[in-house]
C-alpha cells in the first residue's frame, strides 16, 4: 500500500479591482501593445485599500473547502506560500486558521517567491505521506501591488494580486504512476543569482518592506532552461515522460517563458493552462489560481496528468507531478 496526497478540492479568489494595461500609460512610458507583446498580460487584479493577503487567502481557502465538501476542523495543516504577508509575524497561515474558525491542527508559511506554491505543496505532500496530517490546505496568496515601484516600467506592469488554494487528502494508491495524487516533485535553489529578482528592503536591513527589483533579460534566459529541466526531472522520478502529460500548469510570469518551456518539452500550447493575460504575475498564487480556473473551465479533469513548474527569487525553482 502506498499513501498518496490526492487533490480533493480547489478554489480561488481575485480582488474586485481590475487594472487594464491602459492604467499604466499615464504613470510610466509604456503602452498596452508594449505590455502585451512582451509579457502576454492584458489586465491584472489589485487588492482594495485595506485588503490583506490573509483575507484573500481565507476566501480562497473557503472556496476550496466547499469544493471538497469539508469543514475547517477536517483540516490538519495549513501551509501558505507568500512573499507579501500581512505582518512580519505571525504567519498568514495562522491568520487563515483563525478566519476559518479552525480550532485544531497547525499552520505555517513558506517563502520561495514565485516558486512558493511548488515548495509549499511539496512540504504538504511530505506531511500527508508521512502520516503527520491526513488533510492539508495549501494556499498561495500575494499582494504584490504593495511592493511595486510604480516608476519602474519594467516591473510595475507585470504583477497582480490574488489567491488560490487546494485541499489534499491521504488516500491509498497502488504505488505506480496510475495513482491519483502527487506522484513526484523536484526542488532547487541557487543563492548566487539573488540579484536577478529581489526586494530592496527588509526587517534587518532597511526596516521597510522595500520594492521589487528585477533583471528581466538574465532571468528570462535562466527561466526556460531551469523550468524545462525541473519538469522533466519530476516526470522521470514518477516513471513518466513529456508524452504522458495532459496539462502543463505553469507559473504565470510571462507568455514567452510559458511558450518556450512548452516548446522545449514538446507539449503543444493547447495543453497548457494559461491565465497570465487575465491575472498577470501573482507570484505564489499563480499556480493554484491556474489550477482552479482550469478546472472551472472544464479543462482539467479527474485522471489527467499535470505538471506544475515555477521559478522565482532566490533563485528558487521546482516542479510537481500530479494525477488529478
Amino acid at each position: 500500500m502506498t499513501i498518496r496526497a490526492v487533490v480533493t478540492g480547489v478554489g480561488h479568489y481575485l480582488p474586485d479591482r481590475i487594472i487594464p494595461n491602459s492604467h499604466f500609460e499615464d504613470i510610466v512610458d509604456t503602452s498596452d501593445e508594449w505590455i502585451r507583446s512582451r509579457s502576454g498580460i492584458e489586465r491584472r487584479h489589485f487588492a482594495a485599500d485595506g485588503q490583506t493577503t490573509s483575507q484573500m487567502a481565507g476566501l480562497a481557502a473557503k472556496a476550496a473547502l466547499k469544493d471538497a465538501g469539508l469543514e475547517p476542523d477536517d483540516i490538519d495543516a495549513i501551509i501558505v506560500a507568500t512573499s507579501t504577508p500581512d505582518l512580519t509575524f505571525p504567519s498568514v497561515a495562522t491568520m487563515v486558521q483563525n478566519e476559518l474558525g479552525m480550532t485544531r491542527g497547525y499552520g505555517f508559511d513558506v517563502q520561495a517567491v514565485c516558486a512558493g506554491f511548488v515548495f509549499a505543496l511539496t512540504n504538504a505532500n511530505a506531511l500527508v505521506t508521512s502520516g503527520q496530517a491526513k488533510r492539508a490546505l495549501v494556499i498561495g496568496a500575494e499582494t504584490f501591488s504593495r511592493i511595486l515601484d510604480m516608476t519602474d516600467r519594467a516591473t510595475c506592469v507585470l504583477f497582480g494580486d490574488g489567491a488560490g488554494a487546494i485541499v489534499i487528502e491521504a488516500q491509498e494508491g497502488s504505488g505506480d504512476s496510475s495513482d491519483r495524487g502527487i506522484l513526484s516533485a523536484d526542488l532547487n535553489s541557487d543563492g548566487r543569482m539573488r540579484e536577478m529578482l529581489y526586494v530592496d528592503g527588509g526587517v534587518s536591513t532597511t526596516q521597510t518592506s522595500g520594492h521589487l527589483r528585477m533583471q528581466g533579460n538574465p532571468l528570462f534566459r535562466q527561466a526556460v532552461g531551469k523550468l524545462t529541466e525541473t519538469a522533466e526531472t519530476a516526470l522521470k522520478r514518477a516513471g513518466l515522460t513529456d508524452d504522458d502529460v495532459d496539462w502543463i500548469v505553469p507559473h504565470q510570469a510571462n507568455i514567452r517563458i510559458i511558450q518556450g518551456t512548452a516548446k522545449k518539452m514538446g507539449v503543444p500550447m493547447d495543453r497548457v493552462i494559461v491565465t497570465v493575460q487575465d491575472h498577470g504575475n501573482t507570484s505564489a498564487a499563480s499556480i493554484p489560481l491556474a489550477l482552479s480556473v482550469g478546472r472551472d473551465q472544464g479543462k482539467i479533469k479527474q485522471g489527467d496528468l499535470l505538471v506544475t513548474e515555477a521559478i522565482g527569487g532566490g533563485l528558487a525553482w521546482g516542479a510537481v507531478v500530479i494525477r488529478w
